[in-house]
């Protein structure tokens, strides 16, 4: 007969805080920032398939830190959940605010039911039609969800990220100025120049059709933010 000892809730709990913390602070960070017309997210990521940021919804997107396959899972989720509401109820009803409880409620049940939780930090954004009406929700491993405004930084380096951008941040920024920032708070918090190669971009442009959402490309990014001489 096995004997399980007793772990006060209390341990239980920081022992687990602390397995997800470790695991996010080895994954490259994530910035999201509201400029003139919509939202800009911006990563460093070498790969060019094994996206971070993704759409979710015509106005909504997605972003996620940490183990790779954990907040894929949380995306294709998010994903099928706004399909559904939108075919039921109606597009309009399909929001930043539904999505982020939703992701809440259950990375909560995971981090509390589950022997390990998961290793993610997510963000949900959706852009208004006014940069007053804009939302970002930053949801944490634990279930945790912070309304955020003007900026977001997730991953390894984020307070780093954020006293950067505290600075340096103005509101309705152009989008290459609000580019060219959020690389030069990647690099100077990494202490290494991040090459536009190994950045991954898009934004949520409030000017476009119904889809806001689109990717930047190399070119784009190499164009709006080239690398320093």
């Amino acid at each position: 007969m096995s004997f399980q000892p007793y772990v006060p809730p209390e341990q239980l709990m920081k022992d687990r805080s602390e397995y997800a913390r470790k695991g996010i602070s080895r994954g490259k960070s994530v910035l999201a920032m509201e400029y003139a017309d919509g939202i800009l997210f911006i990563a460093e990521n070498p790969s060019a398939t094994l996206h971070k940021i993704s759409e979710l919804y015509d106005r909504l997107a997605f972003a996620g830190v940490g183990k790779y396959s954990e907040f894929d899972s949380l995306r294709i989720a998010g994903i099928q959940l706004a399909d559904v509401r939108g075919y039921s109820y109606g597009r309009e009803d399909v929001t930043a605010k539904t999505l982020a409880n939703a992701y809440s409620q259950a990375l909560s049940a995971i981090f509390t039911q589950q022997m390990k939780p998961y290793e993610v930090e997510i963000l949900v954004a959706e852009v208004g039609e006014t940069s007053a009406t804009n939302e970002l929700f930053h949801i944490l491993f634990d279930g945790s969800v912070g309304d955020e405004t003007g900026y977001v930084a997730m991953g390894g380096r984020t307070e780093e990220l954020t006293a950067f951008l505290k600075d340096r941040y103005a509101a309705d920024l152009a989008l290459a100025d609000a580019l060219r920032l959020g690389v030069e708070a990647l690099s100077t918090v990494e202490e290494r120049t991040v090459v536009p190669e190994h950045l991954e971009a898009a934004a949520l442009d409030r000017t476009r059709g119904r889809r806001k959402f689109r990717r930047l490309t190399d070119q784009e990014i190499a164009e709006l933010a080239p690398a320093p001489a």
